[in-house]
């Protein structure tokens, strides 16, 4: 049984329909990249999943449970957690007062041991942890954002555009952070802008184009499509 399952779904904004009929599966512990161009409906399907973009049509369901009219605290109650686009941090409050919002649901034995967790995987971050988040440079700002969403002890993590506005270097961290999580068991949803990152630690491999899904499949299947790389991606390997 899938841990998370798409299922025909549609979702979109008012009367407009931004994904059409997707479905695919996220297993426990793999990492699933979705690509595809500007439009092609990547952060609808993150968010419709999350419970902030209304699903239209189709089913939703996580470890075989319909969830698609479940309002989002259910959802993350379930172990599903956010990294949005553009990290979306709460500007006044410090790096330890973030973190703490996001783990407000669960215990304060949880919250200890989930922010050690945290300032091991992002050192950093133990480093600045009372300086505002606005003061963090744009990488550092990405670990946040990993890191609150990792403070809620998510089973899947949805992440929304890693390498946004960031440097090699920075974008080099944040994905060995995202592998270090998954050789512990975390599944990840991947929405990511440069394919070649994304197929390197991405086991499977969902591309949307105007919508709807044009491939699934292998992250080794889709760098043997060249074709489909160029004509969605655009890149040829």
């Amino acid at each position: 049984m899938a841990l998370l399952e798409l299922q025909n779904l549609s979702c979109g904004y008012g009367e407009m329909i931004a994904v059409r009929e997707l479905s695919f599966a996220v297993e426990a512990g793999e990492v699933l990249a979705l690509l595809g161009p500007n439009g092609a409906g990547k952060t609808s399907t993150i968010l419709a999943i999350m419970g902030h973009v209304q699903i239209k049509t189709g089913a939703l369901s996580v470890d075989g449970r319909d969830i698609t009219r479940f309002p989002a605290l259910k959802r993350a109650e379930l172990g599903l957690a956010l990294v949005p686009e553009g990290r979306r941090l709460f500007s006044d409050l410090t790096v330890a007062e973030n973190l703490t919002v996001g783990g407000y649901s669960r215990s304060r034995a949880d919250e200890k041991r989930n922010l050690a967790r945290v300032f091991e995987l992002f050192p950093r971050l133990a480093e600045r942890r009372s300086q505002l988040s606005a003061s963090l440079s744009g990488g550092e700002q990405q670990m946040l954002a990993i890191g609150r969403a990792l403070m809620s002890m998510p089973r899947l993590l949805l992440v929304d555009e890693l390498s946004l506005g960031l440097m090699p270097r920075m974008v080099d961290l944040c994905i060995d952070a995202l592998r270090a999580l998954n050789k512990e068991g975390l599944a990840i949803v991947l929405v990511e802008q440069n394919t070649s990152r994304a197929l390197d630690v991405a086991d499977r491999v969902c591309v949307l184009a105007s919508g709807r899904n044009v491939f699934t499949g292998s992250s080794e299947a889709a760098r043997r499509d060249v074709d489909l790389l160029h004509s969605y991606t655009g890149v040829t390997a």
